[in-house]
């Protein structure tokens, strides 16, 4: 034992004694979100500019692969992820700046960021398919 007495004090609490909240969710979503982005999008990226140094027969496989429906359904999840992240970020931004600490507040913005990047992301898709 310390000398100081440092054993008999209390332990931090643990992870099981806090309720679950939609801030909590939104941030692991921010994250999850964001190292989505970083792998998919960076393979996907990597892919893209390898085809453009290679020519056009390359090219074509990209375009292939990305118009077909798993492609579709890679891009879409990664713009998901892009505009995920971004709401989440901006909600960070907001609180950053010393707003939103409020419990309402910050639990509206919290249920809201989620469903802003479903929005945003099916108004995305909707501009790019319907022009």
């Amino acid at each position: 034992m310390a000398k100081d007495g440092t054993r008999n004090r209390p332990l931090s609490p643990h992870l099981q004694i806090w309720r679950w909240g939609p801030h909590m969710f939104v941030s692991i979503l921010h994250r999850v979100t964001g190292d989505g982005m970083a792998f998919a999008g960076l393979g996907l990226l990597l892919w893209w500019l390898g085809a453009l140094a290679s020519g056009p027969e390359a090219y074509a496989l990209l375009t292939k692969c990305m118009t077909s429906p798993l492609g579709y359904v890679v891009l879409v999840g990664i713009s998901w992820a892009f505009f995920s992240h971004m709401m989440s970020g901006l909600r960070h931004f907001v609180l950053d700046i010393g707003a939103g600490f409020e419990l309402k507040a910050n639990k509206t913005f919290s249920i809201l960021a989620p469903i802003m990047g479903v929005v945003v992301t099916a108004a995305f898709w909707a501009l790019l398919l319907l022009r």
